[in-house]
């Protein structure tokens, strides 16, 4: 996908003057370097100590353990999946190769790589995915926790030869913060997880191809750091990244500086990317995860280094801990809100191992749980070493001080996030309700044109279901389909969506919401009510009930204006099977071996058809994981809005 000289001029007008300014700056900086690139320094003397205390090792769980080894046995044979595409060459991976499209990223200077044409590049989030390097700390993981050689010989080939293909500013990898900040922090952690082989200091501080690559990485984090209406998760992974080299490598001229730069950034990009009750700005669930997880690793590496944090920081990340352990459901489920493009800041687990699970674990050690956080059954290796480094935060003098939630939030009020649950000794109904901004800053880059949207989960199964991301670049008509109006279970006038988009991470114009009601005390009704302006002069508001005792969820949806031609929509989960006669649907679906059902009794006002698995227009889609997709059944019921009449819609479980 290449950008049109309209859409340069579109994401322009979203800037400040600051940022333009600062994007100048970043373009002669760029002329310069290519003829000028800066020289590293000569370091002599380099020593790691920021090693993991004696005894962490042994704290990891053997059934972790057991998952790891699996998944570092399976990537010893070549085999990997990226983003629902399967790999067998990671034995000896081609660095600039997509295995998607078949093509090869261009080696010149990087800053002249065209990376979102896909044409040219390839899919460029299966060229980079490989190059974050999380798959060699799990390589390295797995050393610490057998010993093996194996897996840290393979590591260090495999370094090796990213070095050799990848000089400083040459190629795609050179071209984007987040990659270089995410990478810097696993070659710390490799690092770290190789402190016992004899190899360890030949392959990093005693290597002075090593020694410069990380200088590079950090002085172009330094340069370029993602601006103004980009500062979202990137500006968080690249200050994570720069401050845990800056801690851990802390061998140039300039460390202390980057060290010092990167923090205050870190500081002031969590508190700026958190709303105050702990969710993520974005309102994109994947990266609350994401930024969740850079947080505590760039804790864990000043807290190694000795290295004082202001207390904001700890404050962000244990509100963020408390906000997820608010919103998941019965099954450690967050919402599928916003974009999500199974982005990790630090991978240290086997496949099978619970992320969500996993950051409750690590804030339970951290921070210390609370009475009514969910109960966390499965095990992990990232927790037991991120504690082994990250000083208790009960430990910590201003503890005492900081008010946490004595009961379970469900209205987040800054984030017009509300959870509806019908939860008795039956399985948990979970319903999701958005009221909230459209997005972060004036691009709202993550954002879905999903104002009033409702997702709803019967026992963790997606009953109601957000359809998730799918893609970033090179497939538009995708990109449009899964953030759009359309894609999300609410309600659509006169066929178009509720924001503006101006290209693929850039909207032009968002829709205002605000939430009316936000009942959750009652124990036997729970109410929501918000409407939004998006399609004015017309008002969307839509109020949802929750009774517990009946397992009805009601939901009554009024435009108010001119009349409007409608569509009211509702995506199912790929596990329910639908049978629509004419206004009402029978929904069924297995979940651990028994079956269950319910009746979706829909406005009789519209005309009802079911979709699915249509690609022209896509329609009746779900994403579970970026890169992936399959057919499930979406039910649209078409007609007019006339005055202030309301359509009413009633999802009720047996059982």
């Amino acid at each position: 996908m290449t950008m049109s000289a309209g859409w340069y001029l579109r994401r322009l007008s979203r800037m400040g003057p600051r940022e333009v300014a600062g994007r100048a700056g970043d373009t002669v900086r760029r002329r310069r370097w290519r003829s000028a690139p800066p020289d590293c320094p000569s370091v002599t003397g380099a020593r790691f100590t920021a090693v993991l205390p004696a005894g962490t090792i042994a704290a990891v769980p053997a059934d972790a353990a057991k998952r790891l080894v699996a998944e570092a046995d399976r990537l010893m044979d070549g085999h990997a999946e990226f983003f629902g595409v399967d790999r067998d060459d990671l034995a000896d991976p081609d660095w600039s190769y997509d295995p998607k499209t078949g093509r090869r990223a261009p080696r010149g200077y990087a800053f002249d790589v065209p990376y979102r044409d896909e044409d040219t590049v390839g899919d460029i989030k299966q060229i980079w995915e490989p190059s974050r390097h999380q798959y060699l700390t799990v390589l390295a993981a797995a050393y610490a926790v057998t010993g093996d050689e194996r897996y840290a010989e393979r590591v260090a080939e495999h370094l090796r030869s990213w070095w050799a293909a990848n000089p400083p500013l040459r190629g795609v990898h050179w071209t984007s913060g987040i990659e270089l900040g995410i990478r810097l922090l696993s070659w710390v952690w490799i690092r770290r997880l190789l402190d016992g082989w004899p190899g360890a200091a030949a392959l990093f501080e005693d290597n002075p191809v090593a020694l410069q690559q990380i200088w590079h990485h950090q002085r172009w984090l330094a340069a370029f750091p993602s601006r103004g209406s980009s500062a979202n998760n990137h500006v968080v992974a690249e200050a994570a990244g720069q401050f845990a080299a800056a801690c851990a490598f802390g061998w140039f001229p300039s460390s202390a500086r980057w060290r010092a730069d990167a923090l205050r950034s870190l500081d002031r990009q969590l508190r700026a990317n958190t709303f105050l009750s702990g969710l993520n700005r974005e309102l994109a669930t994947e990266y609350h995860g994401l930024v969740l997880e850079l947080g505590l690793a760039a804790l864990a590496e000043a807290d190694a280094a000795g290295v004082p944090v202001p207390a904001t920081v700890r404050l962000v990340l244990l509100r963020m801990t408390d906000a997820l352990a608010a919103v998941v459901d019965s099954r450690l489920r967050p919402p599928r809100q916003g974009d999500a493009d199974d982005g990790h800041g630090l991978v240290v687990d086997g496949a099978g191992t619970d992320r969500w699970g996993s950051l409750l674990a690590t804030g339970d050690a951290v921070f210390g749980r609370l009475p009514w956080w969910p109960a966390v059954t499965g095990t992990d290796v990232r927790t037991p070493l991120l504690a082994a480094l990250v000083r208790p935060y009960t430990k910590n003098g201003t503890a005492s001080a900081v008010s946490r939630p004595a009961d379970r939030p469900a209205h987040f009020a800054d984030a017009g996030m509300t959870i509806l649950r019908g939860q008795d000794e039956r399985p948990e109904i979970w319903c999701r309700c958005d009221g909230g901004p459209h997005g972060f800053l004036s691009i709202a880059a993550h954002a879905h044109a999903d104002a009033l949207s409702v997702e709803v989960r019967h026992d963790g199964v997606d009953v109601l279901a957000d359809p998730g991301t799918y893609c970033y670049h090179g497939q538009p008509e995708w990109r449009r389909y899964f953030r759009s109006t359309l894609g999300h279970n609410t309600l659509q006038l006169d066929g178009g969506d509720q924001s503006v988009s101006g290209g693929p991470f850039l909207w032009t114009r968002h829709a205002r919401s605000r939430v009316l009601v936000a009942d959750t005390a009652d124990e036997g009704v729970a109410r929501w009510c918000a409407e939004h302006d998006g399609y004015e002069p017309s008002v969307h508001r839509r109020q949802v009930e929750l009774t517990a005792a009946s397992r009805q969820l009601r939901i009554v949806d009024e435009v108010r204006g001119p009349r409007r031609a409608v569509r009211l929509v509702f995506h199912l989960g790929p596990a329910v099977t639908a049978d629509l006669v004419g206004n009402r649907a029978r929904l069924t679906w297995t979940r651990d071996g028994e079956d269950r059902s319910a009746a979706l009794d829909l406005p009789e006002e519209l005309s009802w058809r079911a979709h699915r698995g249509e690609s022209d227009p896509p329609l009746g889609w779900y994403s579970a994981g970026f890169g992936r997709k399959e057919p499930t059944t979406v039910l649209i019921g078409t007609g007019f809005a006339v005055g202030t009449r309301g359509f009413t819609t009633v999802l009720g479980f047996h059982g």
